[in-house]
């Protein structure tokens, strides 16, 4: 039995995968506010014949470091960490120096990759994961890495700009409200449309670079109000989508 651990910026995921390419069950997030939260500590004390613990992430060093002393206490076995490489598992990472690229979008990759390759005619994909931040990474049929983008997630868009006003926070009952009539209620609103255009945005791109329809696989936290938003598109939602590649690698 193995436990698969994805620490993120503001939670951990947490799936149990029995034996070399099981498939994975028991998928667990909470959020961890910078220390290992109670309810993951409460679930993680009913698992037991843990023989690998395959962890990695973009999260705070005290959260790491809480899960090496948990894992090592609880199941007598210390973290392999997964970090990003230039290539592997069918793919070759863009960037120049690829321990730039963060480990999570790394994994997200290979596992949509993954996915395309099990379709009869395998297609480029845009990656969305809509969390803390909201990453967009473009990948090739062949595996191919094209680059990608980065913004602010959702909530750190809303917290930024009311930092610094006394706009009153009022979310909007429709997900595409193309505008609003209240001051809170554009804020809120314009937090969800901006990064559900660019998703749009690039997947026209792609589609022009490419010739073909490509995939829109989106993951995180936010991914449900950004497929809400994204209505010109259809989404394939995968919330274990870094879980899985981390599974990839493990049993590579």
């Amino acid at each position: 039995m193995r436990l698969l651990v994805d620490i993120g910026n503001s939670s951990v995921k947490w799936a149990l995968q029995t034996g070399q390419g099981g498939p994975l069950e028991g998928f667990g997030s909470a959020l961890h506010n910078g220390a290992l939260p109670l309810d993951l500590l409460a679930v993680w004390d009913e698992l037991s014949h843990i023989d690998a613990v395959i962890a990695a992430g973009v999260g705070p060093q005290t959260v790491k470091d809480a899960v090496i002393q948990v894992c090592e206490s609880r199941f007598a076995r210390s973290p392999r960490w997964v970090r990003t490489q230039a290539r592997a598992n069918g793919i070759r990472i863009a960037y120049t120096v690829p321990e730039r690229l963060g480990v999570d979008r790394f994994l997200a990759l290979i596992a949509a990759h993954q996915l395309a390759q099990a379709d009869a005619a395998p297609a480029a994909s845009l990656i969305v994961d809509a969390g803390t931040a909201v990453t967009y990474d473009l990948l090739a049929a062949d595996g191919q890495h094209l680059g990608g983008l980065i913004l602010p997630g959702i909530r750190l868009m809303r917290t930024s700009l009311l930092a610094g006003t006394q706009i009153p926070l009022h979310e909007p009952a429709e997900a595409d409200l193309a505008w609003a009539a209240d001051t809170g209620e554009a804020v809120a609103a314009a937090s969800i449309q901006a990064p559900a255009a660019l998703t749009e945005r690039l997947y026209r791109r792609l589609a022009e670079h490419t010739g073909t329809e490509p995939r829109l696989v989106l993951t995180g936290g936010d991914a449900d109000r950004l497929a809400a938003a994204a209505t010109r598109l259809s989404a394939e939602q995968v919330p274990d989508l870094v879980l899985r590649g981390l599974a990839a690698v493990a049993a590579d």
